[in-house]
């Protein structure tokens, strides 16, 4: 009976112990996350983020515009650019770009514009800040791959 409850105990501990470490597993170096994906995440989310500003603006042109409709897009857009902004930042600018490697600078530099830019997607609907987003992704996707 003791070795059961010892048993279950430990169990319980394991559990909780593997469920503490997944939630800070992103920041050390399991090498299980694909950058591929993720570059493949950052067009995702910019392409969601101009669909959003579409919807907004025929929203707007329509006289009775459904005000809900039009804050759950501006919402939508809101959420996509701010994942955008946390996977440059949390999976690209710390855990990825190291400040010895190839054209550092220019990574970092494509990094930040691309944050600015998903900034400027917040902002306003202007169709044009999404396609920089895609714009710069593109450019730091080939520097980031690069042999």
């Amino acid at each position: 009976m003791k070795a059961l409850f010892v048993s279950l105990a430990l169990s319980g501990v394991l559990v909780l112990f593997w469920a503490g470490s997944a939630a800070a597993h992103c920041e050390i170096p399991c090498g299980i996350y694909d950058d591929e994906m993720r570059i493949q995440m950052l067009l995702e989310h910019a392409g969601t983020i101009e669909k959003s500003m579409n919807q907004i603006m025929a929203l707007e042109k329509e006289k009775d515009h459904p005000a809900n409709q039009l804050i759950r897009w501006v919402m939508n857009k809101e959420t996509h650019a701010n994942e955008l902004q946390h996977i440059v930042t949390q999976y690209f600018m710390t855990q990825r770009i190291k400040p010895n490697a190839k054209e550092y600078g220019k990574k970092l530099s494509l990094l930040h514009e691309m944050l600015i830019a998903a900034m400027k997607c917040k902002q306003t609907t202007d169709v044009s800040q999404p396609a920089k987003l895609r714009e710069l992704i593109g450019e730091f996707k080939t520097l980031y791959f690069a042999k």
